[in-house]
């Protein structure tokens, strides 16, 4: 086994969004970070402070030798829905193999953040495929937290609202899925990193929610984003499937998954919320105030950071 403390942290995805947040809060901290990563030549702020090896699943004990020697563990990797070879199935199998590998490594807390509201009964492939994912962790036998996030924002720009903002800057109109009244509970960047490191230090196996301190209707959040923008677009209900239907259609524009069917479902399902009390601090509007002038200036294309 390593030692507790070896200084020496693992985050999956150190270039990415989260990982990247996450990665620089230990530097910050004087802690060493390592990151696998499918795009370890990717140019990167951190980039000269982070090692970067690229995933290996398909090679178990080069993967257990780049987790040795560290301490903890934070996995931020998935997929957000199925691409050619990579689906929800292959990160759930993935995501075992990497676990498999940090015990073997002798890591001593794996750090691992799922969502808020899975389940292994959902209809939905995200949701069920992180149930998974989370059931994996529990039976490989490392000291773990589950960190479950409901919809992580600002530090961008990240994708969801940075590109609600956009749309309302850039097309004629917003077309809300069903009534717009099903909640989301956002929460900040950095309330989400404070929460995940501070899960690597709790006792035993633990699962927390990461929410923040208010809870919106969607129509609510839209219409915040609209006023921060300046953004005079009309707002507009559709069903469902004809909003699918126009997701993809702005996808063949912008080139781009803008929101799958399944995403979809799960927001106007209510399940971007937490059931607990929130351990987020900064409200979603109050940080809206401050940054809505800068918000959606540009488009986050979410297939060019993973897939380009």
């Amino acid at each position: 086994m390593t030692d507790p403390d070896t200084g020496h942290d693992l985050v999956t995805g150190a270039f990415s969004y989260s990982g990247a947040h996450i990665a620089g809060r230990l530097l910050a901290s004087g802690r060493q970070v390592t990151t696998l990563t499918f795009h370890p030549d990717r140019p990167h702020p951190l980039r000269d402070q982070v090692r970067a090896f690229p995933y290996s699943f398909d090679d178990p004990a080069a993967l257990t030798r780049t987790l040795e020697g560290v301490s903890t563990l934070y996995n931020t990797y998935w997929v957000r829905f199925d691409r050619g070879d990579t689906t929800h199935a292959g990160a759930v199998a993935n995501s075992r193999i990497l676990f498999e590998a940090a015990k073997r490594a002798g890591v001593s807390r794996i750090v691992h953040v799922s969502v808020t509201n899975p389940s292994v009964d959902s209809r939905l492939p995200y949701y069920r495929g992180k149930a998974l994912v989370e059931h994996a962790l529990a039976e490989v036998g490392v000291s773990h937290s589950v960190v479950r996030p409901t919809w992580i924002f600002g530090g961008g720009p990240e994708v969801l609202a940075n590109n609600i903002a956009w749309i309302l800057r850039h097309m004629p109109l917003f077309a809300i899925p069903g009534d717009g009244r099903y909640p989301v509970q956002p929460v900040y960047v950095d309330d989400f990193v404070r929460i995940c490191v501070d899960a690597a230090q709790a006792e035993g196996d633990v699962i927390i929610d990461a929410a923040g301190p208010q809870t919106l209707s969607f129509e609510e959040l839209v219409r915040a984003i609209r006023r921060a923008t300046g953004s005079r677009a009309p707002i507009v209900h559709v069903p469902p499937i004809a909003m699918t239907a126009a997701a993809r259609a702005l996808g063949l524009l912008v080139r781009d998954v803008v929101l799958t069917s399944d995403e979809i479902k799960g927001l106007t399902a209510g399940l971007l919320v937490s059931h607990d009390a929130p351990l987020g601090r900064v409200a979603f509007t109050d940080w809206l105030s401050q940054h809505g002038d800068s918000l959606g200036q540009s488009y986050a294309n979410e297939l060019k950071r993973h897939f380009a």
